[in-house]
């Protein structure tokens, strides 16, 4: 077996892992079904991580809008001392933001199972 081979290999190995590690959900994240999550909505913080322009075409009613590419520099806005609640299209925005999170020491995060594309609840429209 070649360099050349083995390094291909090697590149193959990485690309799978990160791909693993990117959409393999977050240690500690608790995923809701919507009925649990729409009971729990006055209860934290709700939190649309998609972009601006998704939330703009319709979000949840009462969330804010932190896209998960700002969630380092806003995470600040959050209070760790109240659940919050995240959602995206589907999940995996959820899931990266939900990871940056607890990195950072925010606890009690819970994540809309299925996403905004199968939400089923009032939305609002900017």
């Amino acid at each position: 077996m070649g360099l050349e081979t083995i390094l291909v290999i090697l590149l193959w190995v990485a690309l799978i892992a990160y791909i693993v590690w990117r959409f393999m959900p977050a240690r500690g994240l608790k995923k809701m079904k919507q009925e649990e999550f729409r009971a729990s909505l006055r209860k934290g913080q709700l939190i649309d991580v998609r972009e601006p322009n998704e939330y703009k075409g319709g979000h949840i009613v009462g969330a804010r809008n932190i896209p998960v590419g700002q969630m380092k520099l806003r995470m600040k806005e959050l209070r760790k001392d109240q659940p919050i609640l995240i959602y995206c299209q589907g999940s995996s925005r959820s899931n990266q933001a939900a990871k940056l999170l607890m990195k950072n020491g925010y606890n009690n995060i819970y994540m809309l199972e299925g996403g905004f594309k199968n939400w089923k609840g009032k939305i609002k429209k900017a």
